[in-house]
């Protein structure tokens, strides 16, 4: 049977296509060979005709012209094939004429599919938008970077490993260029299809691409709920590309992983698929950036005590501390915050880490992080000073000085852990004498008069601790706003504040008139009646001593 001639010449696809699905299923009416094959061919070219038919309705554009130019190809292939097979003497023989019939097959398969998704995408929709616009007036930039991505998402799921290379190139692109590009992309639901591309299946190439992006759009904090919404399949992907993938794209999955591990359930997800041991791994043998990326994720984990008890048995103390001396600024950070993490609830382990040499890795990574990532060091000693066993390594290697250089600083969130640590310290009267020589008593005095209830406390706390050693108290009257700032807190108006730390305060400086007598001034008897009834400890014992236990007993002080 001869070709149509316009199947061997450029120019009107949409025509020449139309001639071909005519004389294919023509030519397919004649074929003797392999007639069922041939008779499922002959409904895909039905379901194709149907198909072509809506994408004519609209303007051609670049991705339907591209779709037509391949599809024109393959039915010409199969055109020519089916000529072939209108005897039972096969020029090729049987087997390779039926390995072509199937390859035919498989071809117009995905151009089925292909075309379903682009008349299914609304791209070809935007081609008779854009003429309209353009007719009439400039296209936004907001519509010009929407018609772009809805256009990419679609070229994604189309075509060839090359075709999809580029495209996801140019989405990378489109995306590293603005946030709001990224929101855009997401609306036009590119996430799902970045999670299909992840299959095994997928090049290499085109898995570290697509992790890329996914990284990026974790990067967007309006994003996130979009890729947790893809939940375990997603996660299933990444642990993967942390097993196999390169170690840039390690990094970039771990980057993803970094949103999707503040939920507690993908956090037990990842670490019943043996997720952290693939981190650690990392965390010995990956790039500097993909270690620091790890570290992060690890930190998350670490946050939720279901996971630590599979850090013990991945042994990954050992790990984190190498990390937390060798690594850069941030893995470091994120190693010391992993550690502090685990040994919150664990004192063996706290003993564990000491005798490991932790105290040196947080000594070194103390005195040369910036006071933000400070936090991270100050909370992990204070979660190792829990431990009575450790305050006197603790003191001997320094920290009281780091400490209450910690106490001075900026940040609200390193002061507020250095207080809990001081008040962890200060568990005997060697130790609370110390606090008060250094010079501990002024500072928290001051942060009694801070912003934040946390920081209130914890300095509270602190104090009712060192207050216990009688000098420290002497030291405390001589700051004439001391009793004032700790009066003012009993106030129950002042919410979430525990009044046990300012009355334990207050009634360690009971012996001293003058200090009775500032409370009186202060209001604490009109604060103390409100706490007794709230039956707050040390209330009780309190009024009566600078009240006299009498309800006149205010009038015989003040005389």
């Amino acid at each position: 049977m001869k070709l149509p001639e316009t199947a061997t010449v450029t120019g009107d696809h949409e025509t020449v296509t139309g001639e071909l699905l005519q004389s294919l299923l023509h030519s397919i009416q004649k074929t003797q060979s392999f007639k069922g094959k041939w008779s499922l061919i002959e409904t895909k070219v039905s379901d194709l005709k149907t198909l072509l038919s809506d994408v004519s309705d609209f303007p051609p554009n670049s991705i339907s012209g591209d779709l037509i130019r391949s599809l024109t190809q393959t039915l010409s292939d199969a055109l020519s094939l089916s000529v072939t097979c209108h005897t039972a003497n096969l020029p090729a023989g049987k087997l390779k004429t039926q390995n072509d019939i199937d390859s035919v097959t498989a071809k117009l398969d995905n151009h089925i599919r292909d075309l379903d998704v682009v008349v299914k995408s609304g791209v070809l929709h935007d081609g008779v938008v854009s003429v309209s616009k353009s007719s009439n007036s400039k296209i936004s930039k907001r519509d010009s970077v929407r018609v772009e991505a809805r256009s990419l998402v679609t070229r994604l799921q189309i075509g060839s490993v090359d075709s999809r290379t580029f495209a996801l190139d140019s989405l990378l692109k489109l995306i590293q260029e603005d946030d709001k590009n990224v929101l855009i992309a997401v609306a036009q639901g590119v996430v799902p299809v970045l999670v299909r591309l992840l299959d095994s299946g997928s090049s290499p190439e085109i898995r570290e691409k697509t992790v890329t992006a996914i990284a990026r759009v974790s990067t967007v904090d309006s994003s996130k709920h979009v890729l947790l919404a893809e939940g375990l399949l997603l996660l299933h992907y990444l642990i993967k590309v942390l097993e196999s993938g390169s170690d840039f794209a390690k990094q970039k999955a771990c980057v993803t992983l970094q949103t999707l591990t503040l939920s507690k359930e993908n956090a037990k997800a990842i670490e019943s698929r043996g997720g952290i041991s693939s981190l650690l791994d990392i965390c010995q043998s990956g790039t500097p950036p993909s270690q620091a990326a790890a570290a992060a994720v690890l930190r998350n984990l670490t946050e939720f005590s279901d996971c630590r008890e599979n850090f013990i048995e991945e042994h990954a103390v050992s790990v984190l501390l190498t990390l937390a001396r060798s690594g850069t600024a941030l893995a470091q950070e994120h190693s010391i915050a992993c550690l502090s993490n685990l040994v919150k609830d664990d004192d063996d382990l706290k003993l564990l880490i000491v005798r490991k040499g932790g105290l040196i890795s947080l000594k070194s990574f103390w005195d040369s992080a910036s006071v933000k990532s400070l936090e991270v060091a100050v909370e992990f000693l204070s979660n190792l000073a829990s431990d009575q066993r450790l305050i006197e390594v603790i003191i001997s290697n320094d920290f009281l000085i780091r400490l209450l250089n910690a106490l001075n600083c900026g940040v609200l969130g390193v002061r507020t852990h250095a207080a809990e640590a001081v008040y962890k310290i200060g568990y005997n009267s060697k130790t609370r004498k110390e606090l008060g020589e250094l010079g501990f008593i002024p500072v928290l005095n001051r942060m009694l008069d801070g912003k934040s209830v946390e920081e209130i406390q914890a300095a509270a706390k602190a104090l009712s601790t060192i207050l216990v050693y009688t000098e420290n108290r002497r030291v405390y009257r001589k700051d004439p706003r001391g009793v004032v700032s700790v009066v003012r807190l009993l106030d129950p108006s002042i919410t979430n504040l525990d009044k046990k730390y300012p009355v334990s305060i207050l009634n360690s400086l009971t012996h001293s008139k003058k200090c009775r007598k500032q409370m009186v001034k202060s209001g604490a008897l009109s604060h103390l009646e409100k706490l007794v009834a709230m039956d707050v400890e040390g209330a009780k014992s309190l009024q009566e001593a600078i009240g006299g236990g009498k309800l006149f007993g205010v009038f015989r002080i003040r005389s």
